[in-house]
């Protein structure tokens, strides 16, 4: 089967996945990319064997064969570098968080949906392995009725207060844990367990002061590093989220399931790789904790060093056969709007210190 000719916006994640990724994948073909320094644009192309180099994102969706963008640029810059993609015409990956706010996604989405173009989001925990029999395991009713969910996601990336001050020190420009962890968190609860019907939230910053990256002066760090969330879903459970970015943890990223009829626990361990190492319990009311295996059928074909690869390419694959099909596959913009307005609602309630009420994903499309 033909290849889709793909553009790739953004060279720093860009050229750690993105590019790794569609090279590899038997059905897609890296044809240009895009950074703002045309020098660097071209030394990158030529260090991927990628043919074309554009410093402006008008170029890039004016080359004929270009037929899909992937973009994965500081959030601030998504909606503006997104709409130009969408109205060119041209099908869209595009990273987490899709904007800024809850209502530029939704403008994104309708927009992709006026264009007939398929858009997708890189939710990747969707696609790993261990995820993927959790949600096997509770989609079967393993836990019965659910009584408490909790989740814990603990790293460290951002606990050396030398490192350097940049958009991620900006609540203004998307930065923060809620952003690169919450957005990631909040799909998965409702990819796994449904609609939130209320939340509650408290942010606080560890470290108020980073390093300017040329000057070395202190600058102000107003984003937040660490979320504690309560949610109450739509079916009444409760749900306890703690998500930190300058915390050095033993048990790095953990969900656990309690219910009527069992217990369910996914977690990793690994320090480094924040999609390799998930592994599943399980155990029923009065037994221990066993390890359920993973069947073979759900695991990555080929093991990447970088995990980060292994699971975009079944991003991939998802939105290749959507546009094989020309109908969007999950996840879509859609999801990626459902995850933006939980995050609006987390700042509401953490600006408020009040417990703010999530509406239907159908009412705030039509709002």
């Amino acid at each position: 089967m033909s290849k889709y000719k793909v553009a790739v916006i953004g060279t720093g994640f860009g050229q750690k996945v993105h590019i790794p990724g569609f090279q590899a994948h038997p059905r897609t073909e890296v044809v240009a990319v895009y950074h703002r320094d045309l020098e660097k644009a071209i030394a990158i192309a030529q260090s991927h064997n990628i043919p074309q180099a554009c410093d402006t994102i008008a170029d890039i969706v004016k080359l004929p064969e270009v037929q899909a963008v992937s973009i994965s640029t500081p959030p601030f810059s998504h909606y503006e570098m997104a709409k130009i993609v969408l109205e060119a015409g041209k099908h869209l990956l595009l990273e987490k968080p899709i904007t800024l706010n809850a209502t530029q996604a939704k403008e994104l989405y309708q927009l992709a949906l006026f264009k007939g173009v398929i858009a997708t989001v890189d939710f990747e925990f969707r696609f790993v392995p261990g995820w993927q029999l959790f949600s096997q395991l509770l989609s079967v009713g393993y836990v019965g009725s659910k009584r408490l969910i909790k989740v814990d996601w603990l790293g460290s990336s951002r606990a050396d207060a030398k490192r350097p001050w940049n958009w991620y020190s900006r609540q203004d420009q998307g930065g923060g844990a809620l952003g690169s962890l919450g957005s990631h968190t909040f799909d998965y609860i409702h990819w796994l367990f449904g609609p939130v019907r209320r939340l509650s939230a408290h942010f606080s910053t560890s470290i108020q002061e980073r390093p300017d990256p040329v000057t070395g002066e202190l600058k102000p760090v107003d984003s937040d590093d660490t979320c504690l969330l309560m949610l109450e879903l739509a079916d009444g459970t409760p749900c306890q989220v703690s998500i930190s970015a300058v915390v050095h943890a033993q048990r790095t990223h953990w969900l656990e399931v309690y219910g009527d009829r069992g217990t369910l626990v996914l977690g990793s361990e690994n320090q480094k790789d924040y999609i390799h190492g998930f592994r599943v319990w399980s155990s029923q009311p009065g037994k221990p904790l066993t390890e359920v295996e993973i069947p073979h059928q759900l695991l990555f074909p080929i093991n990447h060093t970088d995990g980060r690869i292994s699971a975009f390419l079944r991003v991939i694959d998802q939105w290749v056969q959507g546009i094989d099909r020309g109908e969007a596959m999950i996840p879509s913009l859609r999801e990626g709007v459902y995850s933006q307005l939980l995050m609006d609602l987390s700042h509401e309630s953490n600006s408020t210190s009040n417990w703010v009420s999530v509406p239907k994903l159908e009412e705030f499309m039509v709002m």
